[in-house]
Order: C-alpha cells, then sequence, then structure tokens
C-alpha cells in the first residue's frame, strides 16, 4: 500500500494568504447553502456563483485529470439543448436546460478547485455542509414534533419532515454524506462522543423523512464506508475498535428507532412507508411498469422527448435517473449519464487505498457517490445540489491523488536511478 505525504505548504506571501482565507470562508459557506432551497433562487447559487468568480479571478486551473468529468458533462447538456429545441417555447423546459447546464459548471469547478490545497478546501466545504445538515435535520425533527408551533407546516409534506428543503425524498438524500461523515469521525478518532451526538440527531432527521430509498441508502453505504476503513486501517487494534464502534453504533441506532416508534403517528407512518412496494409502484402505469413504457419511448425517439415532457404522457416523472437522461436529453444524454457513472466509479476505486492526507475524506465522498446513483435508480437526482457536490468532489480528490501517488513513485525511484 503506497503513502503519500502532504507537500509542504510554507512560504506563502501575506496576500496569498489572505486570498486562500477568503477562499475557505466561500467554500464553508457554499457547502452551508446547500441546505437552504425552499426559496428559488436559492441562497447556494447566489454562494456558489461568488465563489466560482473570486477562484476564477485568482487562479483555477483546469488539469488533465478531470478533462473526462468536463467532456462528459458538455456531451450531456448538448443532449438537453438538442431536445429543448423541440419544446422550446416551454419557458420550464428551457430553465431546466440552464439550470443543469449551471450545476454542470458546479461539478467542473470542484473538481478543479481540489487541485491545489486539497485537504484543507475540501474539510471546510464538508463543514459547512455538516453544519447545515445538523440544522435542517433539528428543524425537520422540531417540525415533525410540532414544536415549531404553526411554522411546523412549513417544514412538513404529507406528515413526513422536508426540513429545509422541497421534499422529503430530497432532505433524506441530502444527510447520507454528512451522516457518514460522522459515521466515520466514529470509527477512526479516539473520542467520538460529539460525532456520535450530531450523528442521532442526524439520523433522527433521516428517519423522519420516511425516505425509503434514503434509508436504503445509508444503510447500505455505511456498510461501504465502515468495510473500506477497516481494509485501510493500520493495525488490528485500530480494527478492533472499528468494531466496537460499530457494533456500539448499531445499538445506538436500534434504541434511537424504538424511541422514535413509540409515537404513535410515527409507528403508523412507518408501517405505511416500510413496505418495499406502495401502490403507486405497481401496475401497467406504475413506478416500474413506466420503466418499461420509457425505455419503449427512448429507442423510438434519439433526439428524447425534451425536459419536463414524461410527466405530461404518464402524470407522474420517471423516478429514475438513467430513464430521465434518455428523456430530457436523447441518447446523447443517456449514454453520457451511463459513461459518466462507470468512468467516475472505475476511476475512484483504483486509488480507493493510496494513502493521502486527505483519503478518510475520500472514502466518504466516495461511499456517498455509490449510494446516491444507487438511489438514482429509483428517483430523479439532475438537479439535486449536493449530487454534483460529490461528483465534483470525487473527481477532484481521485485527480489530487492520482498526482500524490505519481508523484511518491517518483520519489520512490530516485535513489535508485542515481545508484
Amino acid at each position: 500500500m503506497l503513502a503519500v505525504t502532504a507537500a509542504p505548504t510554507g512560504g506563502l506571501a501575506g496576500p496569498r494568504l489572505a486570498t486562500e482565507s477568503l477562499r475557505g470562508m466561500l467554500l464553508w459557506l457554499t457547502g452551508f447553502a446547500c441546505a437552504f432551497v425552499f426559496i428559488e433562487p436559492s441562497p447556494y447559487e447566489f454562494a456558489a456563483i461568488l465563489m466560482i468568480l473570486l477562484f476564477v479571478m485568482t487562479g483555477l486551473s483546469l488539469r488533465a485529470e478531470i478533462a473526462p468529468l468536463a467532456l462528459l458533462l458538455v456531451l450531456m447538456n448538448m443532449g438537453y439543448a438538442i431536445a429543448v429545441v423541440q419544446v422550446s417555447d416551454e419557458q420550464r423546459s428551457v430553465n431546466w436546460v440552464l439550470i443543469s447546464l449551471f450545476l454542470a459548471m458546479t461539478a467542473i469547478f470542484y473538481a478543479a478547485m481540489l487541485g491545489t490545497n486539497t485537504r484543507r478546501r475540501i474539510e471546510l466545504l464538508l463543514s459547512g455542509y455538516l453544519a447545515a445538515a445538523v440544522i435542517a435535520s433539528l428543524v425537520a425533527v422540531a417540525a415533525y414534533f410540532r414544536l415549531l408551533g404553526s411554522a411546523s407546516d412549513l417544514f412538513l409534506l404529507y406528515e413526513r419532515a422536508r426540513g429545509t428543503f422541497n421534499d422529503p425524498n430530497v432532505l433524506g438524500a441530502f444527510l447520507i454524506l454528512p451522516a457518514l461523515l460522522l459515521f466515520q469521525r466514529m470509527l477512526t478518532r479516539p473520542s467520538p462522543l460529539c460525532s456520535g451526538l450530531m450523528l442521532l440527531i442526524v439520523l433522527a432527521g433521516l428517519f423522519l423523512t420516511f425516505s425509503r430509498g434514503a434509508w436504503a441508502q445509508f444503510a447500505a453505504t455505511a456498510v461501504l464506508l465502515m468495510m473500506v476503513t477497516f481494509g485501510s486501517s493500520r493495525s488490528p487494534t485500530e480494527r478492533f475498535r472499528i468494531v466496537l464502534v460499530v457494533l456500539g453504533g448499531v445499538l445506538a441506532t436500534i434504541v434511537l428507532v424504538t424511541a422514535l416508534l413509540s409515537v404513535e403517528q410515527v409507528s403508523a407512518l412507518f408501517s405505511e412507508r416500510a413496505v418495499l412496494e406502495q401502490d403507486y409502484d405497481v401496475g401497467r402505469f406504475g413506478r416500474f411498469g413506466r420503466y418499461a413504457l420509457g425505455a419503449q419511448i427512448a429507442l423510438d425517439h434519439p433526439l428524447g422527448i425534451g425536459p419536463m415532457r414524461f410527466y405530461k404522457i404518464f402524470i407522474e416523472d420517471p423516478h429514475n435517473t438513467f430513464l430521465n437522461e434518455f428523456m430530457s436529453g436523447g441518447w446523447l444524454a443517456g449514454l453520457g449519464y451511463l459513461a459518466l457513472c462507470t468512468v467516475s466509479l472505475v476511476a475512484s476505486t483504483r486509488f480507493l487505498f493510496a494513502r493521502t492526507p486527505w483519503q478518510p475524506v475520500y472514502h466518504v465522498v466516495y461511499a456517498a457517490y455509490v449510494g446516491i446513483i444507487g438511489e438514482s435508480l429509483i428517483i430523479d437526482i439532475e438537479h439535486w445540489l449536493h449530487y454534483f457536490l460529490i461528483l465534483g468532489a470525487l473527481w477532484g480528490l481521485t485527480a489530487a491523488t492520482r498526482r500524490a501517488v505519481a508523484a511518491a513513485g517518483a520519489e520512490a525511484r530516485a535513489p535508485q536511478v542515481l545508484m
């Protein structure tokens, strides 16, 4: 297993340090703004635009390692642009394409900005994200139990907690990354009490969304993260500690869920939601039936039918990102998304066990990406802000790890060449 050390960062001039501090503040603010999307335009959009402009004006390089990400996102957006021509008289469809382009730009930016000062920047970005997740979870829990008075209804939808989001499913998916980050801190740090308390808050918010996809995603990604962390640990003592923390975490989670289910309202809705197939999932025009019908439309329309059109045919959206890509952007966008998922997973898995200063965060982002791609099979994620953040962060960390591994290899070979 290859170990990589951090490069020295001394000797920076005063103005350069001040600029980097300002960049860090905006990274934290942008991560924090991810959770507040119940108004449009959202604070995230303003923060992201300001952050991108600052980085571009003060120096931002697009390295060759992230070229595949940029190319595939460009191809997908070209597919959207071609498909939207046939429905260009519908402003919602045009806006959908413009939003897609903006979010693709944010993913490329996140990948590019991690090319320098990688560890510090990703920690600041995820620190803001984590703070937002804790606040969103507290709001969700307080609203669900009517602790906010008449304002509680603003943060609920169909008796499910949506917090500061427009949809409970999006809140649930948003909380996966910070939950994994806290879970990993418990696995690797000697004093996990604070992380454990925050994790319980986030898990309570996650549970009260009653999002089956988010529940399954957290369970699967937590197991994946535990396996990766266990496999990359340095000693038997660390591995034994990981096992103990996992057992304690499972017990604490069971206690939390049991306590929540003791509330009659929670128990009733849980019994309704904890079923593999709901009424709207089955039947010829149910969620799964629409997959087959949509696949036939995709074969008949190589250019797609245009964004925001599927629900006009089948009353509801596809609830499948892979299918929706073919609908919204034709074969170009559909195949582009398939390629993006495949290339991202293959490239990031290759360096999963390379030791770098940011390896723990790399594991968290990797697990979160695997989970969100899995959930995209049953829900549309094209405009989830945190999906593009995770996608860009994964590519940026992968590129930084690739360069660090290459540099370490060259350093190791240098004495042999001299001899």
